[in-house]
């Protein structure tokens, strides 16, 4: 058996408690780890799996498996695993709105788009200035009903995550307004933005910033009534690949890491101040998660060809 399948294998039979995969790096971080808890691959057999979001009224998860060019699902009740929708327009991040509609980055055609509760669906915004966006990443849905949204260039660089196209904005960072229906530019200043975050108190935005090496983690300071980015710093600047990230009650960020080494690949846990608290090690790089279950308390994980998920002693912020 070869050397990674065999830590596979070895991780995969892993019965002790607590779980030697979560790792304490603070004190902090002892109160969220639950001692009788570990983590479990609930999914596998992807190709890319990113951009997870939880729809408690159904029980059931989502996820984009963009090289497949489908969206997943997993059924809580079930434990069943099924495509919800193919062709997806090699989907990417997903969240929910405040009517708890879907929302969708969707690569391939350059858009957001909008699941209506009938089935439908309602482009959100596909051009700026008359142009076209560039790939859809990551979208967030704030208290007031604006959509924020990540525009990198991944899914126009080839034929594996979208189409390959030509590039004709800069890889901004969009508010759509829920009021006036328009879209505005709030950062461009940032090269390949992916995830992004709101503070509990949406004070702040969390933005991950992928064209640059190492990776780094922004933190906007939220002005103008919610409606502007104002000061920006980095917040974390840590080897390997930050991606997808969420945050929790305490205002923890929850993100996902990895670089193709057994120490990096998981996800990696800071404080609001930038402090990496804990680490969840997975055999897998992670691109994305979110909190889920009945109390919001179960972290669901995408890491490249699997799911996993963890109880932990936290819930993340209540969005819808």
């Amino acid at each position: 058996m070869l050397a990674a399948e065999a830590a596979r294998a070895q991780w995969e039979t892993s019965q002790r408690y607590p779980d030697p995969r979560i790792k304490i790096d603070d004190q902090a971080f002892e109160k969220y780890r639950l001692a009788n808890a570990k983590v479990q691959r609930i999914a596998t057999g992807m190709r890319w799996a990113d951009g997870p979001v939880w729809f408690a009224d159904g029980r059931y998860l989502l996820w984009s498996d963009i090289p497949s060019n489908c969206i997943m699902k997993w059924d809580a009740t079930t434990k069943s695993v099924s495509v919800f929708r193919k062709p997806a327009g090699y989907a990417n991040g997903h969240c929910r709105d405040r009517q708890g509609r879907l929302l969708t980055c969707e690569h391939e055609p350059r858009r957001v788009t909008r699941t209506e509760y009938d089935g439908s669906t309602t482009v959100v915004a596909s051009h700026y200035q008359d142009r076209p966006l560039n790939s859809p990443n990551d979208v967030v849905c704030k208290s007031d009903g604006s959509i924020w949204f990540t525009d990198p260039t991944d899914g126009i660089l080839g034929f594996y995550e979208g189409k390959k196209a030509k590039q004709e904005l800069p890889t901004n960072i969009y508010r759509w307004d829920a009021e006036t229906e328009t879209l505005a530019v709030v950062a461009t200043d940032i090269k390949n933005p992916n995830g992004l975050a709101f503070s509990p108190d949406e004070s702040k935005l969390y933005v991950v910033e992928a064209g640059v090496m190492p990776r780094v983690v922004r933190e906007y300071e939220v002005v103008d009534k919610g409606k502007r980015l104002g000061n920006v710093s980095w917040l974390v600047k840590r080897h390997g690949t930050p991606e997808g990230l969420k945050v929790d009650v305490d205002g923890n960020l929850w993100i996902g890491w990895g670089a193709g080494e057994e120490e990096l690949d998981g996800v990696w846990v800071f404080n609001p101040n930038g402090q990496r608290i804990g680490r969840i090690q997975l055999p897998e790089r992670c691109a994305n998660v979110c909190f889920g279950g009945r109390h919001r308390n179960r972290l669901f994980m995408c890491a490249s060809t699997s799911i996993y998920s963890l109880h932990v002693n936290t819930q993340g912020c209540k969005l819808v």
